[in-house]
């Protein structure tokens, strides 16, 4: 029997257990444990990657957890932490094409061996290898080849941000980069915050791909900001793969993420006024002080690159649901978060399952309707850009 998982792939680990620093720009609180309880106990999500496992250290705690049977290797792929959740290992890793430009892009294994071998391959790309993300010296096309080599998955990580995006700044087309063979061995794409399905499906060479929307968490309070959900026969490696590929009924019932104007790259941004662009995209230079010295948005950016007049669906494309990440909303804070969380266990019961009326019961009347407005896509936005959120203004 198919069930229904919600999927988050794309967490950050700041620090080992021993305190050595793993993703420098993560907080210091989210380590693999940290990690794991905060998604299973608090977030209620079902499937996890994390993206920095391929880090030696990282790496080897993974297996020392699964030998003291903290986790256990699925015999679909995966690893599992005390029944509650799947953790998919992964990298993040930035390459260098051939035009001189990088990129970042995901790869996810389904055994604690075949992740090894990639750290241990990659660990001779790269000048530290104990820090995650750090830039490796070979394109793309000979990364997705060693992933595939040892069963994994190959994907753009955030694809449309300014910064490392593949299609921010390194080139109009991935499968020019890539090569046809190669690109036919990529099954997902991964949206970012600034970006959705109707932006992205704005580019022809999109349509086979299945979008996932991930949180790329740097902090325990935003996993899960962005998550996917999926139609399985049991939270696995194997189980994944399939459903990023459509088979036998497998597949992304739904992606949630942040409406891409709360996305922090949204817009374009004046480096020399610090204006966010407002004016219909795309824009390309600064429509209040002149200057072409910007950071050029996930909208504007789309738009410079699309090949079609508008967002062309394939039949099979899921719905994309905007939601707003608890803490976005105006009024709710820690303490606030905190308590409904005590009442109604995750952050996901109270996003989709309880009653407005259960809500406005716990935390009154204005809390609760700004939850059921946020449900129902009426809070008014600001965009964002330059690395600056957006905002809920209402």
């Amino acid at each position: 029997m198919l069930k229904k998982y919600f999927v988050d792939l794309h967490v950050h680990i700041g620090r080992t257990m021993t305190g050595f620093p793993v993703k420098v720009t993560a907080a210091r609180s989210q380590t693999i444990p940290g990690v794991l309880r905060e998604a299973a106990v608090n977030k209620g999500l079902d499937i996890l990657g994390i993206v920095d496992a391929a880090c030696p250290r990282l790496c080897a705690e993974l297996e020392e957890m699964t030998a003291r049977g903290v986790t256990r290797e699925l015999a679909g792929g995966g690893l599992r932490y005390h029944d509650h959740l799947t953790l998919i290992p992964g990298a993040e890793m930035e390459t260098t094409e051939e035009n001189g430009k990088c990129a970042h892009w995901l790869a996810y294994f389904p055994t604690l061996a075949e992740l090894r071998s990639f750290s241990d391959f990659l660990a001779e790309q790269v000048t530290n290898p104990e820090l995650s993300t750090q830039r490796c010296y070979l394109p793309a096309r000979v990364i997705l080849e060693e992933v595939v080599e040892r069963s994994g998955i190959f994907m753009p990580a955030h694809a449309f941000t300014p910064h490392k995006g593949v299609y921010g700044q390194c080139t109009d087309r991935i499968k020019e980069l890539l090569g046809d063979n190669n690109f036919d061995q990529v099954f997902a794409l991964e949206l970012g915050l600034s970006a959705d399905t109707v932006l992205a499906d704005h580019l022809t060479e999109l349509a086979p791909l299945t979008y996932l929307s991930n949180s790329d968490a740097h902090s325990l309070k935003n996993l899960g900001r962005e998550y996917n959900v999926l139609l399985l026969a049991e939270p696995s490696f194997e189980e994944l793969l399939m459903a990023l590929q459509g088979l036998e009924k497998r597949r992304v019932l739904a992606n949630y993420g942040l409406d891409p104007r709360l996305g922090k790259y949204h817009r374009t941004f004046c480096l020399s006024c610090g204006e966010i662009a407002s004016v219909d995209s795309p824009a390309t230079s600064c429509p209040t002080c002149g200057t072409t010295k910007i950071v050029k948005g996930v909208l504007d950016r789309i738009q410079e690159i699309s090949d079609q007049d508008g967002p062309c669906h394939p039949p099979e494309r899921p719905p994309y649901h905007y939601q707003v990440p608890l803490l976005f909303l105006p009024g709710i804070g820690p303490k606030t978060v905190s308590k409904l969380l005590e009442h109604f266990g995750t952050e996901m019961n109270v996003l989709h399952s309880v009653s407005y009326q259960d809500l406005i019961e716990v935390v009154g009347e204005r809390i609760g309707k700004v939850i059921q407005e946020a449900r129902q896509g009426k809070l008014v936005l600001t965009a964002g850009g330059g690395g600056t959120y957006g905002k809920v203004v209402r």
